[in-house]
Order: C-alpha cells, then structure tokens, then sequence
C-alpha cells in the first residue's frame, strides 16, 4: 500500500544527549520526505551538539561525545533542514511527545520560527499502543515480520517507522489512507503546544494544564495573574510553550484593541 498524500510528509527520527525537551540537544537526525508520487528523499546528519552527551543516551545509541566531536553543529545544519522539510507534514514514532518538540526547540534556538500551524502530524506510536500495546523494535516485527537491525540508529528507526505506518494502514481498515485522519487518530490530547503545558479544552480555548492554574483558561489567567506570564517567559520552559503563550497574549491584546477601537467608532456614530 502506498501512503495518499495531498503533499510531502516528512518521517524522521532523533537521537539526542537526553531526554529533557528544554535542555537537551540533538546528536543525530534521519529524515525520510515521501512525495505524493510516491518518490523519497533521505539524509542523515550527526550532529555536535555543544553540550555532554550523557552515558545513558549513549549507552542506548552508541553516539558518543568523541564520535560528534568534528561534526558540525544544528545551527550550521538548521538550513539546510528547515528547507527539507518546509511545507510538509511530519510523523515519527512518539513524535508527538519527543521529536517534534525537540527539533522545534533547536529550530527556535537558531532563531527559526517552526510551527506546526500549517502541518499535520502522524504519531506511529499512538498508533501502535492503541491497537498493540508494544515497542518499535516490537512492533516492527509485529507488522512487518522483519527485526529491527541497529535499533535506536535513527535511519534504522526512522525507516521503520516509515514501513509499520504502511503496515497498519494494510492491518487496520478502519484506519483512513488520509493524512488528516491520522493525525487526528494519532494524538492524545488536543495541545496548543507541543510538551503539554497548554491545552485546548471542549470549546477549544487555550487552558493551562499544570500548576496553579490547572484547568484555567489562558486568557483568564493572563489578565488576572499578570506575573504568570513573565514567571514562564523566564522559568526552564520549552521555547516553543513560551512562543505559543507569547502569540495568545498578542492575540489577545489586539482583540481588545480591535474591539475598544469598535465601541470608540460606535459611541462617536451615535453622538452624531
């Protein structure tokens, strides 16, 4: 079976120092772009990522801090990916919760403003745990009767991920060839952000999903907490949370300009 696609959908995979979204950097990235004619495009880059790669991210991927040490760093390569992957969609295997969030970290980082306001994105995982309850290296064996050779190298794990998505389409019937649909399938949780901190709620406005104001709504919040904003803005947040609740206050405040701008109009309408 062959992916329907309406434009490029990249799949990729990160290998990284650890395991904190704010913190940590990315060592290795594979990206698979599939074409809506069915052609693909891969590269993979090791990355020097500046900081230490712990023993326990390299005891998982064999990347180690010597092994990146000439290697050129994500600001040197964020061009070049950003272009790669510009106007697609993106899926991955817990994407949703990691990888994405990550890589829109170091994009933000390089003073590039990735967002997902146009994309959709495909989490093989959600998938699989709802249907399965498994691992990737699992669960490509589950699909593809193959094993997972050079698991966590992420080309190995990005193709993977890549052919158990054409598998479940095959296995599952009720799960739509649409890219929308499976983005919608794929996600737990409708999230204004990427790591969870602000969601949407039944009437889809913004609302807090932690702390104090767990619960509340955004915009609730940014009027009568006004510290909160600033507390966040200079807490260890991810960029991308602070970014998403920069553009509801802007939002926001030009809403209320718009609207005070209206009632000048019309209070001066009705004196004359």
């Amino acid at each position: 079976m062959e992916l329907k696609l309406n434009k490029p959908i990249v799949f990729f995979d990160l290998e990284t120092t650890g395991i904190n979204i704010a913190n940590d950097r990315i060592v290795e990235i594979s990206i698979l772009k599939v074409f809506p004619n069915g052609t693909k495009e891969s590269k993979t880059w090791l990355v020097n990522p500046i900081i230490e790669i712990s023993k326990e991210a390299s005891a998982i991927h064999g990347i180690t801090n010597e092994k990146v040490l000439n290697e050129p760093t994500f600001k040197e390569l964020a061009p070049q990916i950003n272009k790669l992957i510009d106007g697609c969609d993106l899926a991955g295997f817990n994407s949703n919760r990691f990888d994405i969030p990550l890589l829109a970290e170091e994009m933000l980082r390089c003073d590039i403003n990735f967002d997902m306001k146009d994309r959709e994105s495909i989490d093989v995982q959600v998938i699989f745990h709802k249907k399965e309850e498994r691992t990737l290296s699992a669960g490509y064996q589950f699909y593809c009767g193959k094993i997972l050779e050079n698991a966590h190298s992420a080309e190995a794990d990005t193709n993977a991920t890549y052919e158990i998505l054409l598998a479940q389409l095959d296995k599952y019937p009720e799960l739509e060839n649409n890219v929308s649909f499976l983005n919608e399938y794929s996600t737990h949780s409708k999230r204004a952000d990427f790591a969870g901190f602000i969601l949407f709620d039944d009437e889809g406005d913004e609302i807090f999903s932690f702390g104090k104001h767990k619960g509340k709504k955004v915009v609730e919040v940014l009027n009568d907490d006004k510290g909160y904003f600033s507390w966040i803005q200079n807490a260890d947040f991810p960029l991308y949370t602070k970014k998403v609740l920069g553009e509801i206050r802007d939002r926001e405040n030009k809403d209320y300009k718009e609207s005070t701008l209206d009632d000048l109009k019309n209070k001066f309408n009705q004196k004359l």
